[in-house]
């Protein structure tokens, strides 16, 4: 049996805490009056690139700020702009001007267990004597929640808690290596916390920072078909994926796509569920052609598109 050495992850959490920023934020609204009022936020954040000064945060904690500023573990503040946000993730990247930070390290996420022990980490306030830091268990993965900004798909369940202050921290495994983003934008959410795997979120980094990068778009949001899924609204499989939303404008509305339709196959590769279907559009280039076998009204049905660029 392996005997648990809380001293080396006591010393690796520390390390960790100080790639974990507080995140302030200030956007303007409008009174019951009409008039103009700043409203201040508050978050967190990961720096994931020291050199280039890139921290990950939650599209929700910076979307539309007019001001943010970005408070490092030593205390000091620095100003940071938007560098780009992946809205169907919840991801922003925020870009700061700092000497000596200190990034995170990423895991991956693709091999989270249920059951095994992290640590959720956020710096709500600021405040001096660092980030805080909490403990759980991956509760479950590949869960799909319906937020006020709409259907969040593939996210990992914690038992950790998540505060809307330590939205935007990491989540790291007993190696202290982030395997997801913590967000708090379920506000219903009681003892469950929830995190964007790293992996959906480094893929989104990619596609803000790198030009030559475009990022493939079907335009759908859908849900994974399960027994239960398929009782409910009574459909003839239990595997696939239930298409709930077609963005207009996007691939899937030009071929004739619509809500209500179940996708089972991409170009003769089985669709399980939704992260498969995200996997095999990933693997594709902008411009791919791509045919689409699924059902409508449980009558077959195939569908030919070309893949566009992410808007």
């Amino acid at each position: 049996m392996v005997q648990f050495d809380e001293n080396r992850v006591l010393d690796t959490i520390e390390k960790v805490t100080k790639s974990v920023v507080n995140i302030s934020t200030v956007k303007l609204m409008h009174n019951f009056f009409y008039q103009t009022v700043p409203v201040g936020g508050m978050g967190s954040g990961t720096i994931i690139d020291a050199t280039k000064g890139l921290v990950l945060t939650n599209n929700h904690v910076v979307g539309g700020a007019e001001k943010i500023n970005v408070t490092l573990w030593n205390s000091e503040v620095l100003q940071g702009t938007i560098e780009g946000y992946c809205a169907a993730e919840d991801i922003a990247v925020v870009r700061v001007k700092g000497k000596d930070l200190q990034q995170a390290e990423f895991g991956d996420s693709d091999n989270i267990r249920v059951g095994q022990r992290v640590y959720a980490i956020g710096n709500p306030f600021g405040l001096a004597g660092g980030p805080s830091v909490t403990s759980g268990v991956i509760s479950a993965v590949k869960r799909t929640i319906q937020s006020e900004r709409g259907l969040i798909e593939n996210l990992v369940q914690t038992d950790a808690s998540i505060n809307p202050g330590n939205s935007g921290g990491p989540l790291v495994d007993m190696e202290g290596k982030v395997i997801a983003i913590n967000t708090a934008i379920i506000p219903y959410a009681q003892g469950i916390g929830f995190a964007i795997p790293i992996n959906s979120a480094k893929s989104c980094t990619l596609s803000l920072t790198t030009p030559a990068f475009r990022r493939p778009w079907l335009g759908v949001i859908g849900l994974t078909i399960n027994a239960d899924i398929a009782r409910y609204y009574g459909l003839p499989v239990n595997r696939g994926v239930l298409v709930t939303n077609v963005a207009e404008g996007s691939p899937a509305e030009d071929a004739g796509m619509l809500d209500g339709d179940v996708i089972l196959e991409v170009d003769n590769s089985e669709i399980l569920g939704i992260e498969e279907l995200v996997n095999e559009i990933r693997r594709r280039k902008v411009g791919d052609q791509v045919r689409i076998f699924g059902l409508r009204n449980s009558q077959e049905q195939f569908f030919e598109l070309v893949l566009s660029q992410m808007p």
